[in-house]
């Protein structure tokens, strides 16, 4: 059981670009998270992924669209990050049905924010990365949980097992 964050992050308020599908249709909304939280009674989870398409974020994504009633019924947005383009999120999400929002942040400015670029060491190579992690907000923004360098596998019901009641 993870225990609370000791971390101290706002929602940024600067304004991010949201790819979801409603009725078939994308929608590319541009609101900062901050006001986003601050317009609904709900909290927020914000997850970071390193790439659309690939096993482990597919992974992730697919859980989380597959769990999605139970964050809902515990009060809780749910909205994914990676540095990809609105055009690969769009094709990232009719492939596998996703049912959640994701934010392209190519200039990664939500990234910095949050520090999720670190230095990763790949087969000797040292090169920037996106780390995955989790950010959960209660829905007056308060950051309540930060996990950092997660698997992905199985991580929507660890993470449904700590904000559970």
């Amino acid at each position: 059981m993870a225990k609370p964050t000791t971390e101290t992050i706002n929602l940024p308020d600067f304004p991010v670009t949201i790819v979801r599908k409603l009725a078939g249709n994308f929608i590319h909304d541009e609101i900062s998270l901050k006001e986003m939280v601050a317009n609904t009674d709900k909290g927020l989870i914000l997850y970071f992924y390193p790439k659309d398409n690939t096993p482990g974020c597919t992974t992730q994504a697919t859980e989380f669209t597959s769990h999605l009633h139970d964050f809902d019924d515990l009060g809780y947005d749910i909205i994914g990050v990676s540095r990809d383009s609105v055009e690969s999120h769009e094709k990232f999400i009719d492939k596998y049905d996703l049912q959640i929002p994701l934010i392209s942040d190519a200039d990664e400015k939500l990234c910095q924010y949050f520090e999720v670029i670190k230095e990763k060491n790949m087969y000797g190579n040292i090169t920037l990365g996106l780390v995955r992690s989790a950010f959960v907000f209660d829905k007056e923004g308060k950051l309540t949980h930060a996990q950092r360098n997660l698997r992905a596998k199985d991580y929507t019901s660890r993470l449904l097992s700590i904000l559970a009641p």
